[in-house]
């Protein structure tokens, strides 16, 4: 056991735990005034509920005995056995450590989904809906791309810090999410525009703090990894940042603070799962690359196909999660990393990018499916959508009785 790897551990846990606030902020900020409260509610709400859920048995399906590749078992229900010294996925840290740590990303990637339905969604509906999806779609996935005897580490997929189980599962949720839902009203002819660019920022911000502890943090030991993990992050992050700012330059003339602030944000998501893999030269080709692919999702591909994705949870993590995850298994190197099976495709090996492809694949596939199952229960329930009149008075008053601002003649919308 090691003083120094526990205490960078505890640190890198709540950095990830600021995430979520960060993210509240950001789609707070993105979203339209009479729902701020709303949006960062639906990702706040998440702290309380992921945290119980872990405790209780989360955990214990997604990192306890293996049973087919696709759950965990029983084992560490109520942290049973968890508080006593070290467990067998890090040997240097408390096993208690390390499933407070990976607590942290089974309370931001569900709040990934909201931004995706934000305007719209009933609130009772969205915390069913979340507690269901985190038992059908989370913890499986998290289980098969990181527990032991997990089907997609099994055919020798890597995913360093979230690719799959964090952006891609709550991308494409989200999505789906979306299209049961419809559109917003009068999505086709009212502009909706960022209400709060400072708020946005802030929530950039905090991301880009997090993320260091977020990706680093996977290393599970203050080491040369971790080391490598942090600077790949900032690599990828900066140079996606400078794509989008290039891509609004070209498109509008002009570089607008909202969308550096994305594309930091996407530069961080590409990274995360080949950011204990790649070399840094390749985190400067994937955060270069990711904005533009993601700008144009969001901006050409979104209309093309008519999806009301309300504050672009798929155009940014569900493609910018698919696109660093085919970059891992471009990319990965064994002198990086040597604990993964293959090099990348462009070290002429094939069997790391087709596992890739492969757990990619997967990945949405029961995203898709277990959003869709989620959802018809819930409609069970309750309906979906607020009506007509709460989505128009706004989300903030009608399913929280409070305003995120005073009232200012001619401010409100």
């Amino acid at each position: 056991m090691s003083a120094a790897d526990t205490g960078f551990m505890i640190l890198c846990a709540a950095f990830v735990l600021f995430m979520t606030p960060g993210l509240a902020f950001f789609y707070g900020g993105l979203g339209r005034r009479k729902n701020v409260a709303n949006n960062i509610m639906t990702s706040f709400f998440i702290i309380g509920v992921a945290i119980v859920l872990w405790f209780v048995v989360g955990f214990s399906l997604t990192f306890g005995k293996d049973h087919g590749g696709i759950i965990g078992s029983l084992q560490y229900v109520m942290m049973n056995g968890v508080e006593i010294g070290v467990g067998p996925y890090a040997t240097t840290i408390p096993f208690l450590v390390f499933a407070m740590f990976q607590m942290m990303f089974a309370i931001i990637t569900p709040a990934l989904i909201t931004g995706a339905v934000a305007g719209r969604m009933r609130f009772k509906a969205l915390f069913f809906f979340i507690v269901l999806w985190t038992f059908v779609v989370y913890y499986p996935i998290a289980h098969m791309v990181w527990g032991d005897g997990g089907f997609l580490a099994a055919i020798g997929s890597i995913d360093f810090a979230g690719g799959n189980v964090v952006h891609i599962s709550s991308g494409v949720s989200g999505l789906v999410l979306a299209l049961l839902l419809g559109k917003r009203q009068g999505y086709e002819q009212v502009s909706y525009r960022v209400h709060n660019i400072p708020l946005v920022c802030i929530g950039a911000a905090l991301l880009l703090f997090g993320w260091f502890g977020f990706n680093a943090g996977s290393a599970l030991a203050a080491n040369e990894l971790a080391a490598h993990a942090f600077a790949t992050t900032a690599v990828s992050a900066a140079a996606a940042e400078l794509s989008w700012m290039a891509m609004d330059v070209i498109t509008d003339g002009r570089p607008t603070l909202v969308g550096a602030a994305t594309g930091l944000v996407i530069g961080l998501v590409a990274i995360t799962p080949g950011c204990g893999f790649v070399p840094l030269w390749a985190a400067l080709v994937i955060g270069l690359t990711a904005s533009p692919i993601c700008f144009l999702a969001v901006s050409h591909l979104k209309h093309r196909f008519g999806y009301d994705d309300a504050l672009d949870a798929f155009g940014c993590h569900g493609i910018g999660g698919i696109w660093g995850g085919i970059c891992t298994g471009i990319f990965a190197s064994q002198a990086v990393n040597p604990a993964i099976r293959w090099n990348g495709l462009i070290y002429g090996e094939t069997g790391l990018f087709m596992a890739q492809v492969i757990s990619i694949v997967v990945t949405i596939a029961l995203a898709v499916v277990g959003t869709l199952v989620c959802a018809g229960i819930v409609k069970l329930i309750c309906p979906l959508r607020v009506s007509e009149k709460d989505e128009r008075i706004g989300l903030d008053i009608t399913q929280h009785g409070e305003r995120a601002y005073p009232s200012f003649t001619g401010l409100d919308d």
